[in-house]
Formats: C-alpha cells, sequence, structure tokens
C-alpha cells in the first residue's frame, strides 16, 4: 500500500509559487558534450517548461550523459541554468540542491547499509522531518534498508535509488529509466509519486523509460526525442 508522503512543512509557499510561476524551468544553451574526440551531443537551444517530461531514445542515444550533465556529474562546454537563476556551473551547490538522479543501474559500495545512504542524502539535500522514513515505508524498503547494499538484489537497489532520488525540496527529478527491475507494485507507485510531487510541489521531471508510461491513467505534459546527437521536442 503506497505511504502518503508528508510534505507539508517542506517548502515556503513563496518557494511552490516560484516553482508553478517559473515558466523557464530549464535553459540548455550551447551544449557540446566530448568523450575525447568524439561529440556525444550537441543542444544549440533547448528550453524545458515546468512539467512531467518523457524522454525518448534508443541504446547508446545519449540519455544517460544527457542526465549526467544536467545532474552536474559530467564536464561539458556551454549552459544549464534552473529557473533563471542558478547555474550548473556558477552556483553549483543551489543547483545540486534543486536537482536530484537516480541513475538507470545504481552502484554503491556494498559494505555501505542503505539507511547510511538515506541520511547521507537526506542532509545533503536539506530533506524535511520524517520524508526520508516516509519514503522508505512507501516503497516497502523498511525491511532491509538497514543491511549493507552488497546484500540487495537489483529491485532492492533500484527502489533505494528512487528514495534517494526523491529526498528533499527539488525543482527537478531525473530519473533513468526508473521502471526496470521493479515489479507492477512497485511501478504504480513510483509513477502516482511522480504525480503527487508534481501536482503538489510543482516538482518537474524527466523520464527515460523504453516502457510505456501511460499506466493507470499517468500522464506526461511533453515528450523529446534525443537522436542524431541532439535534443529535440516531439509527439
Amino acid at each position: 500500500m503506497a505511504t502518503k508522503i508528508d510534505q507539508s512543512k517542506s517548502e515556503s509557499v513563496d518557494l511552490v509559487l516560484q516553482k508553478y510561476w517559473t515558466n523557464k524551468m530549464l535553459h540548455l544553451q550551447n551544449i557540446k558534450k566530448y568523450y575525447g574526440n568524439f561529440l556525444a551531443l550537441e543542444i544549440p537551444d533547448l528550453e524545458l517548461n515546468s512539467g512531467i517530461y518523457w524522454l525518448k531514445g534508443g541504446n547508446g542515444s545519449g540519455k544517460t550523459t544527457l542526465f549526467r550533465m544536467i545532474a552536474g556529474m559530467l564536464p561539458f562546454g556551454g549552459k544549464i541554468v534552473l529557473n533563471q537563476q542558478y547555474s550548473v556551473k556558477d552556483q553549483a551547490q543551489k543547483y545540486r540542491r534543486l536537482v536530484n538522479y537516480g541513475e538507470a543501474e545504481p552502484l554503491y559500495p556494498s559494505f555501505v547499509r542503505g539507511i547510511d545512504l538515506v541520511n547521507l542524502y537526506a542532509k545533503a539535500k536539506k530533506a524535511p522531518k520524517n520524508q526520508a522514513m516516509d519514503l522508505i515505508a512507501h516503497f516497502g524498503a523498511s525491511e532491509y534498508v538497514l543491511r549493507p547494499v552488497g546484500t540487495y538484489s537489483s529491485g532492492m537497489l533500484k527502489k533505494l535509488s528512487l528514495i534517494l532520488a526523491f529526498l528533499g525540496n527539488p525543482t527537478l527529478i531525473l530519473l533513468d529509466e526508473p521502471l526496470i527491475t521493479i515489479d507492477v507494485e512497485a511501478v504504480r507507485l513510483v509513477l502516482s509519486l511522480v504525480k503527487d510531487y508534481h501536482q503538489s510541489q510543482a516538482v518537474s521531471f524527466l523520464l527515460s523509460s523504453h516502457q510505456n508510461l501511460l499506466i493507470d491513467g499517468f500522464a506526461f505534459d511533453y515528450a523529446l526525442a534525443i537522436q542524431n546527437k541532439t535534443v529535440t521536442y516531439t509527439n
């Protein structure tokens, strides 16, 4: 059963309104990402308004590279600015507190307990009181979160990465293949949480998935295609 995530004290009214009324949520400009001499991505100008996005692209198209650039994990040429205020390069600390990232295939040190990672992320993201425990309960992770992650199945690891991705008071959450390696019930929990965060806290989402996201009435606002080394709007 899904657990209601209490975010009633997580943000000020002013911050929530700012999320709703900041039309240009993310701006990518003059982006070039090279691996050695190989040009992996080139995005001249792309503006993303607040909303839920489905990023579509084949294997090797650059989805994970794009996510890691937006998350501030990879160097690149160009500019990425959040809410017309925070540059991933110039205001990195503030930017990264507002942008969360759940990886497609998360890897953590095998000796670390899940709860230790949750507490670390909660502190770094300034998560509201009880949010971490609510998320652990929501994903049914209470039984194993005290164990070292080296004992986790792939599904458990994925749920842990999703818990970490939803911590704090983000403006944008990036979820790379969030529905893989989890069961049908967990898929519903993820999509319901995305819908709840967007409607109640104006959090924007960028989701990549090979699976159909149109499940149980879930809807996205925009679709993006990543192909030919660039990103464009699509149907």
